[in-house]
C-alpha cells in the first residue's frame, strides 16, 4: 500500500471564478488562503486534494462574449487560461487541479446530478416571474434592491425574466438545513456568518429557478431530457466541486469528498449560494454535506467593493510585479482582515511591505546570518517544532491570527538581538556570544518553518542561508521608496 492511501485526506477547493475579466485581488486572496491551509494540512501529514478553476457558462459570460464580437467558447477559452497562470504568478501547490465547466466530463456529471434530485422528487417545471441580477446571476427581491439597482452591481440594469422554467424544490430543506446547522456548529466560519445564513434559512425559503430557455441563452448545460432548457450556471457551477473528483464515479470523490472534510473557501457573496443553496442539493441528490465553509470579506477601495463592475480592481500581477509574489501573499494572510472587508491600496502596501518585510523579516535574517556568517564556524544543526498555538489557529482557519504568532517571534528576536548585543558579546565573550547567535539561528528556523505555508518562496531561501551558514547576498525584500 503506497503512503498516500494511509494518510487522512483532506479536501479543499476555492470558488469558481467567472472568466469575463482578468483575475483580481480579490479572488488572489481567496485562493492564497487556502493554498496556505492546503499546504499546511500537507506538512500535517493529509493527503490533499486541492481544487480550483473556472465557471464558464451563464448570461453574463454569453453577453460579455457578444459586446466582444468574440465566439463565446473562444472568449471563455482566453480568460480560463489567465486564471490558469495564477498558479505560477501566486506560487500556488504545484500539485493543485484545475476543473473547468465546459470539460465534457463535468457538463456530464452536472447532468446527472440534475437527474438524481429529479429522481428524488425535488425539480419541477412552473411559469415566473422574477427581478434578476445577470451580474449576481441572482433573483432579486424588492428588499435587495437600491433604486431599483442591485448594490452589487450598479451598473447592471435589473431583468424582469418572465417565462418556463425548472424549479429546485428548496423550500423542503427548511428544517433538514436547520437540522444540520444545530448538529455542526462550525460548518460556517466566521461565527457571525453562520448566524447570518441560520436566520436567512429560518424565515422560509422559496424555491430557485435551475434552467433557462435556450432560445434566449444557449450557452450552458443542457438539461436532461429536455433540449429547450439549459441549466441555471448556480446549478451547473457548483456541482463542479465534486465533479472534478471524477464523480458520479467513486475514486477520489469516495476518499476526498465521503471521508476527507471537505473544505470551501468563498466570499461572503457566496454564502447563500455555498452555506444554504449547494447543501440543499447536496442533500437532494443524496451526498454528503461540506465539512467547512470559509467565508472571506470583501476587499474594498475606498469604502466601496472592488469589483470589475465597478472598474476599481487592483490586479494582483500589479501587485507581484511591484512586491514580489512573497509580498502579495503577506498582505492578503496578515494585512487584510482574515474575515472581515478591508480596505486596500498600493500605498499602504507599500508602507506594510517597508515596515514588515524589509525592515522587519529581511532585515533580521540580514543580521542574524551575518552575525552566524562571521563567528560561527559551521552550520548551526537545527531543529524544534512550531508551536501549538500556531497550528491551532491554522487548523481553525484563523490565517490572520497565525501570522500575528509569527511576527510576535520576530520581534522577539529582534529585542534579543538589542538587549544581548550577541555582535559584541563575541569580543568579550567569545562562547557566549556564540551560544546566543546560535539560538538566534534555532529561533530564525523555527520561523521558517512556520512561514513555509504562508511564503514559501521566502521560507526556503532562509532556511537555504541557514544550512550554508551564509548572509543573504542581497536583501531578502528591497526596500521600496
Amino acid at each position: 500500500m503506497s503512503e498516500t492511501n494511509t494518510l487522512k485526506a483532506q479536501y479543499i477547493t476555492s470558488t469558481l471564478p467567472y472568466v469575463n475579466n482578468d483575475p483580481h485581488i480579490g479572488f488572489a486572496m481567496e485562493i492564497i488562503r487556502a493554498d496556505v491551509i492546503a499546504r499546511f494540512k500537507k506538512k500535517e501529514g493529509f493527503d490533499v486534494f486541492f481544487n480550483t478553476g473556472t465557471d464558464e457558462h451563464g448570461q453574463k459570460l454569453f453577453d460579455d462574449a457578444q459586446k466582444a464580437g468574440k465566439d463565446v467558447k473562444e472568449y471563455v477559452d482566453g480568460y480560463a487560461e489567465r486564471f490558469k497562470d495564477l498558479k505560477g504568478l501566486l506560487n500556488l501547490s504545484p500539485d493543485i487541479h484545475f476543473i473547468r465547466t465546459t470539460d465534457p466530463h463535468h457538463e456530464a456529471a452536472a447532468q446527472e446530478f440534475w437527474k438524481r434530485c429529479d429522481a428524488n422528487g425535488y425539480i419541477y417545471k412552473k411559469n415566473y416571474q422574477i427581478k434578476y441580477c445577470v451580474g449576481c446571476e441572482l433573483e432579486k427581491t424588492d428588499s435587495e434592491l437600491l433604486d431599483a439597482k442591485c448594490p452589487l452591481h450598479p451598473n447592471r440594469n435589473i431583468e424582469l425574466i418572465d417565462e418556463e422554467n425548472y424549479f429546485f424544490k428548496f423550500s423542503a430543506f427548511q428544517e433538514m438545513l436547520l437540522a444540520f446547522y444545530e448538529a455542526n456548529p462550525n460548518f460556517v466560519i466566521p461565527d457571525f456568518r453562520y448566524n447570518e445564513i441560520k436566520s436567512f434559512v429560518s424565515r422560509g425559503l422559496e424555491d430557485f429557478s435551475i434552467s433557462r430557455l435556450k432560445e434566449k441563452m444557449s450557452w450552458g448545460v443542457a438539461v436532461p431530457g429536455d433540449e429547450k432548457h439549459v441549466m441555471y450556471v448556480w446549478f451547473d457551477a457548483l456541482v463542479s466541486y465534486i465533479s472534478t473528483l471524477g464523480w458520479p464515479q467513486s475514486g477520489d470523490f469516495e476518499k476526498y469528498w465521503k471521508k476527507g472534510d471537505p473544505v470551501q473557501y468563498c466570499g461572503k457573496d457566496n454564502l447563500r449560494q455555498q452555506s444554504a443553496m449547494w447543501q440543499a442539493m447536496l442533500m437532494a441528490a443524496g451526498l454528503p454535506n461540506s465539512k467547512h465553509i470559509i467565508v472571506n470579506g470583501f476587499i474594498q477601495s475606498d469604502g466601496q467593493k472592488m469589483s470589475k463592475s465597478l472598474g476599481n480592481v487592483i490586479s494582483p500581477v500589479k501587485v507581484v510585479d511591484e512586491f514580489g509574489v512573497d509580498g502579495l501573499r503577506y498582505f492578503v494572510t496578515r494585512d487584510f482582515s482574515n474575515f472581515e472587508d478591508t480596505d486596500v491600496t498600493m500605498a499602504k502596501m507599500k508602507e506594510s511591505f517597508n515596515a514588515n518585510l524589509a525592515n522587519g523579516l529581511g532585515n533580521l535574517t540580514s543580521r542574524i546570518m551575518k552575525m552566524a556568517e562571521t563567528n560561527l564556524e559551521s552550520p548551526v544543526v537545527c531543529s524544534g517544532e512550531i508551536s501549538s498555538d500556531y497550528t491551532q489557529k491554522l487548523n481553525e482557519f484563523e490565517i490572520q491570527k497565525a501570522c500575528e504568532i509569527v511576527w510576535h517571534q520576530i520581534g522577539e528576536l529582534d529585542k534579543k538581538i538589542q538587549s544581548t548585543e550577541p555582535f559584541k558579546l563575541v569580543k568579550s565573550d567569545k562562547e557566549k556570544g556564540r551560544q546566543i547567535i546560535t539560538e538566534l539561528v534555532q529561533s530564525l528556523w523555527i520561523v521558517t518553518l512556520m512561514l513555509t505555508s504562508i511564503l514559501p518562496e521566502t521560507s526556503k531561501k532562509i532556511q537555504e542561508l541557514i544550512i550554508a551558514n551564509k548572509a543573504p547576498a542581497t536583501p531578502l525584500f528591497v526596500r521600496k521608496d
